[in-house]
């Protein structure tokens, strides 16, 4: 794999899992938010998952790398980062657990797959179109805003990929939690479980991860706020909380 091809705008870079990711210099890079959403997902070792907007691929390759599903669909409309998704999943030996799709969340349906899934997952665009002032014909920024479907039509695509029972996870803006619940409730994806993510004890939430099952009864656990950083001290680097760092070796939330 030393000879790997990259383009000229891409580096690789090998991240949590030893998992080897190419990436776009001027694109998206792998972030907290995405390793988080990959550890908050409980083990279905038999199940059938998918994930919508995938990106280089890292959640799933996370996920795959660990075993916690037996297939992994990664559907992303981007051309190119479809094909970087791809790459990823071969260039880690992962292609036999990971089929990449080039499609629109608002078009997927369960026959693309083989059937209903056990569970959907999503780090979707959380920017209104509107918001800010940028070129929306970015790759980075179609990442970012909503511009291939909002937070309705990945719950609406979670809804029809799921089984009844089936467990859809996301990571979300707390800024934007209402349309989220929205969301989900037009949907009939019961909202089961959400935590709130602070960067310290003196931050606001910068993230919500949330588990909603499609035709669950209501019921909610909030749970303890996950703490990744110790609150500053002096000029030392910031250490992660004893929590935030097991949850990184495990990449498990239990």
């Amino acid at each position: 794999m030393e000879n790997f091809l990259l383009y000229p705008d891409e580096r690789i870079d090998e991240v949590n899992e030893k998992i080897r990711l190419i990436q776009k210099k001027d694109g998206l890079t792998f972030g907290t938010d995405a390793y988080l959403l990959a550890a908050y997902m409980k083990p279905q070792k038999n199940g059938r998952a998918a994930e919508l907007g995938s990106g280089t691929g890292i959640i799933s390759l996370l996920l795959a790398a660990r075993e916690r599903f037996s297939e992994i669909h990664a559907f992303e409309v981007q051309q190119d980062f479809a094909e970087l998704s791809e790459r990823n999943a071969a260039l880690n030996s992962l292609d036999n657990m990971i089929s990449v799709h080039r499609a629109d969340v608002r078009d997927v349906r369960p026959e693309d797959v083989g059937g209903e899934l056990d569970v959907v997952f999503s780090n979707p665009p959380y920017m209104l179109v509107s918001s800010g002032k940028a070129n929306l014909s970015d790759a980075k920024n179609i990442a970012r805003h909503e511009v291939f479907g909002g937070i309705g039509d990945f719950c609406a695509a979670a809804k029809r990929m799921l089984k009844f029972g089936g467990k859809f996870y996301c990571v979300w803006r707390p800024d934007r939690l209402t349309a989220l619940l929205s969301a989900l409730a037009e949907n009939k994806l019961e909202l089961k479980k959400m935590t709130f993510v602070h960067a310290d004890t003196n931050a606001k939430p910068s993230m919500v991860l949330i588990s909603a099952t499609k035709g669950g009864a209501p019921s909610l656990e909030v749970t303890p706020p996950l703490i990744l950083h110790e609150n500053f001290r002096g000029e030392s680097a910031r250490e992660l909380t004893e929590r935030a760092q097991r949850i990184y070796d495990t990449m498990s939330f239990d």
